[in-house]
Order: structure tokens, then C-alpha cells, then sequence
């Protein structure tokens, strides 16, 4: 009989702490709250407009150089500053994985349709299926659209999620602008990440003054 009384206080102690824990999408806005940086998702990825590009070793050693280098470039993709915080975690090992595995035949798209072709309800699907290594609380991923030659720019979803839930608290279409050479001696990665900086960039300058204004509550 004493286990059974114990049982409904034992569920409420247990709902209750479930809910302190839950992430929330108030807590994107909330600097007190921790944030951990998970890195570029590039598996739904097309690049168009590049038809002469190799793309061989784009998924184990571009993507990976670019997850790479704004992990350890905090100073120039000034992540904790454009969401509020005074640092953030970083843990990119799971999204270079899931990079890794990547076809290279599918990378490429001459269809114009394919850049931008992602929905919310997709991003929602891909982090249904992300393995975030046992990691809780609330987690920002990036996860890159398209890459436009032609138009000269770069799209990705900003996502923040709850990491325990595998559940998506807020995701936006960000473009950014290429900068820097158009030619084989730029690089391609380093192409890339001028687009990367450039969304960085507007998320610190406007972006997420404007997020936390519509949706911060």
C-alpha cells in the first residue's frame, strides 16, 4: 500500500521536472539560457549554377572544412553575438557525420526550382531524424538550402532546437550574399563561407532583434 501512495506524488515530482527542462521557444531569447552551435547541416543542400564543379570531396572535406573554420574563426562567424550570448558551446562531430554520407551525384542541380526548395515542415523532419550524441537542452542549427552561383548567394534555414526532444522551437529562411573572388583560386569553401558570414552578420545586425520582437512573448 505505501508504494502505491508514493506512485502519484513520484509522476508529479517527475511531469514537474520534465517541464523545467523543456526547452521552449522563449528560451532562444533568453541569454541566461545555454546554446549550443551544432553546425552546418548540408544533406538537403543543391548547388546551382556550377556546372564544371567537382564534387568528389565536397562531402567529407568541404562541408567539413566549412563546419571547421567557423567553429575556430569565432572572432570573423560571431555566432554568440548574434544570439545574445556571451558564449556559446559548439559540438559539429554529429553534422559531419550526417555531411559525410552525402552522394556526391546529388549534389548538383541545373533546375533553378531547386534552390529554395525546402519548407519548414522539412527542416522539422530532418531534426526528427538528427542524432544530437545524447546532447539536451537547446541547440542551433544551420541548415543550408541551396548554394546559387547565379544569383550570387547562399540559403539556409536558421533552426533552433530543443535538442532532447528533437523538436523545432523556431526556424527562418536567411540569404546570404557570396562575396570575395568568383574562380578556382577563391575555393569553394571559402566562397561558401562568405555567404555564411553574411547571414551571421544579419542575424547580429537586425535579424534577431526582430525574432525576439515577434516571437520572443
Amino acid at each position: 500500500m505505501k508504494i502505491k501512495h508514493l506512485a502519484l506524488p513520484f509522476v508529479a515530482l517527475m511531469l514537474t521536472v520534465t517541464t523545467v527542462t523543456a526547452q521552449t521557444a522563449k528560451d532562444v531569447f533568453d541569454k541566461s539560457v545555454k546554446l549550443t552551435y551544432l553546425g552546418i547541416d548540408f544533406t538537403k543542400a543543391k548547388i546551382i549554377g556550377d556546372a564544371a564543379l567537382k564534387t568528389d570531396d565536397i562531402p567529407e572535406t568541404q562541408y567539413a572544412s566549412i563546419n571547421q573554420k567557423v567553429v575556430n574563426e569565432a572572432k570573423k562567424y560571431t555566432i554568440a553575438e548574434a544570439f545574445n550570448r556571451e558564449e556559446v558551446s559548439t559540438d559539429i562531430g554529429p553534422v559531419n557525420k550526417r555531411n559525410a554520407k552525402i552522394d556526391e551525384d546529388n549534389i548538383k542541380s541545373d533546375n533553378s526550382d531547386d534552390y529554395q526548395a525546402l519548407t519548414p515542415d522539412d527542416v522539422k523532419s530532418l531534426v526528427s531524424g538528427f542524432d544530437f550524441n545524447g546532447k539536451t537542452g537547446l541547440g542551433l542549427l544551420l541548415v543550408m538550402e541551396g548554394f546559387n552561383k547565379t544569383k550570387k548567394e547562399i540559403s539556409t534555414y536558421v533552426t533552433l532546437v530543443d535538442m532532447k526532444a528533437k523538436k523545432v522551437l523556431f526556424t527562418e529562411r536567411v540569404t546570404g550574399s557570396l562575396g570575395g573572388r568568383f574562380g578556382v583560386a577563391w575555393g569553394f569553401a571559402n566562397l561558401y563561407l562568405t555567404g555564411v558570414k553574411a547571414v551571421i552578420d544579419d542575424i547580429e545586425k537586425k535579424k534577431f532583434k526582430e525574432w525576439k520582437s515577434t516571437y520572443g512573448g
